[in-house]
């Protein structure tokens, strides 16, 4: 067991301990034609952010436009959840680009989002990738750089969800994008702040009360504990409640409940100051 606290930190981000809120972000709008995912109304009424699928992974024009709608509705930040064209493998599976097409790919998927937001009476206020470009960008400068790019073009400055200290910020941050350390709830992470592979036994953590007191400490800068057993310190803004879980809705709950009661202010991470 590691005796010593690791600190997983973010380029531009305050330092652990320093906020006196936290954002709670979901990934929605994942269903596609007449198949659902998720609560989407439920989790809108908990969260305060909503990583909107974009179509290439999940979702479709009609969900597309309805979540958006639901989400400005009750006053959530709306953020593109771009992903890899790949539909049958739900967006987890990498796929090896050419820069060029993945950075069109990317600024294609935020700017049909763009388009319902603005129906919705309101704008994208950032963008987090979704599954295997999520954590493929952590680590691939080229594909990293791709992203950046076309996010930059789609609005100078955007805000961007990432694993603190990945490849992904650092490039966010050279493209004169805003990078933003996420956490997650229910997710067991490695000594050096990377998440566990989803086929490993353990990856994901399903007890309510255990994912909520996680939570409350990632909010307030305290350590958590790793997959080794050693201490881990996440500096994190915004922290992500999966919908697609068994007992999502009654997660996210809890852990919004454990941190209004912990003194944490809970509010979309682009308020912050």
């Amino acid at each position: 067991m590691s005796t010593d606290t690791q600190i997983a930190q973010t380029t531009g981000s305050p330092q652990p301990g320093a906020n006196a809120s936290i954002d709670l972000n979901a990934d929605l709008g994942e269903g596609l034609g007449s198949w659902s995912m998720g609560d989407d109304l439920a989790l809108l009424d908990i969260v305060t952010s909503a990583n909107v699928a974009c179509g290439f992974h999940a979702g479709d024009p009609s969900i597309m436009r309805s979540v958006t709608q639901a989400a400005a509705d009750r006053g959530v930040a709306i953020g593109a959840h771009v992903a890899y064209r790949d539909l049958h493998g739900f967006g987890r599976r990498f796929i090896d680009m050419e820069p060029d097409a993945l950075r069109d790919e990317v600024l294609y998927q935020i700017g049909a989002l763009e388009t319902f937001a603005q129906r919705a009476g309101t704008t994208i206020a950032y963008c987090k990738p979704h599954g295997a470009l999520y954590n493929t960008i952590a680590k691939h400068p080229e594909q990293a750089a791709a992203v950046a790019e076309a996010l930059s073009e789609f609005r100078a400055g955007l805000p961007v969800l990432g694993l603190p200290g990945s490849v992904w910020l650092g490039a966010a941050q050279q493209a004169g994008l805003t990078p933003v350390g996420e956490a997650f709830a229910d997710r067991a992470y490695t000594p050096d702040g990377s998440l566990v592979s989803r086929r490993e036994k353990g990856s994901v953590l399903h007890d309510a009360e255990t994912i909520a007191e996680r939570c409350v400490a990632m909010a307030k800068g305290e350590p958590i504990t790793d997959v080794q057993g050693g201490e881990l310190i996440l500096d994190a803004r915004s922290i992500c409640v999966h919908g697609d879980t068994p007992g999502a809705v009654d997660i996210a709950r809890t852990v919004r409940d454990a941190l209004t009661g912990a003194g944490v202010q809970v509010e979309p991470f682009t308020a912050q100051a």
